[in-house]
């Protein structure tokens, strides 16, 4: 499986940015117990925006360009720190960045992270794709449909997909179960349109569920009803 986090996941909750090492430890076991207790192969792809957004950047005169590689190398940051907590849990991890860059971490190559993996490695993908204007949700898309994952686990703020932002609307509709075409027709905020295409026509099932509830992930491995599931 592919778990996505996004920066937040890894931001000091006073502050609101920066990376707070109790959270990044939570993760960190909840990977273990999922890759060791139950055996699952995990690859995890990491945001940055707990360090840096691109796009708030760009739409505050920056160089879209120059921002998006700044958010990039945010994402590095985000992953050598969980790489980091997870060999302190005993979990052998790589890294793998689109960005080369020798001395931190291994270049992305597509047999080497199977490999990784089969091995029972935990592979950490950063840099997102290499390419400025395309999100961490692509790079999770992209890095899931290369591997042949059986499911994208995507860690939010909230507990699923609502028909509109429950914070809003205390009377949003949450949905358990929904499918691609449905979720396109309502304009349900999944992922950005290239990654949900993505997953769409590779037939990957995305979950979307709240990243701050600790039992989450182990919940999901075991097919218990946590979050929203997009699938075909």
């Amino acid at each position: 499986m592919v778990l996505k986090l996004s920066g937040e996941a890894f931001a000091d909750a006073s502050i609101g940015y920066g990376i707070d090492g109790a959270l990044v430890a939570r993760i960190a076991s909840e990977i273990t117990e999922a890759q060791k207790q139950l055996g699952v192969e995990i690859a995890v792809v990491v945001g940055g925006g707990n360090i840096w957004r691109g796009l708030a950047a760009s739409h505050r005169g920056m160089d879209r360009t120059t921002a998006d590689y700044m958010g990039m190398l945010a994402t590095v940051i985000n992953g050598l720190a969980l790489q980091s907590q997870l060999e302190q849990s005993g979990v052998i991890t790589r890294v793998q960045t689109a960005i080369e860059m020798q001395n931190v971490a291994e270049p992305f190559i597509l047999r080497r992270a199977v490999r990784h993996l089969e091995q029972g490695r935990v592979v950490i993908f950063v840099a997102g794709t290499g390419n400025p204007y395309f999100s961490t949700d692509t790079t999770a898309a992209l890095r899931a449909s290369e591997i042949g994952a059986d499911i994208i686990l995507k860690a939010t703020k909230v507990d699923g997909i609502y028909d509109r932002d429950p914070k809003l609307h205390p009377e949003a509709k949450r949905y358990e179960r929904v499918s691609f075409t449905e979720a396109l027709t309502k304009r349900l905020q999944v992922m950005d349109s290239t990654a949900f295409s993505l997953c769409m026509d590779n037939k990957i099932p995305i979950l979307v569920f709240d990243m701050h509830q600790p039992t989450n992930v182990r919940d999901a491995v075991l097919g218990k009803q946590v979050g929203s599931l997009v699938t075909d």
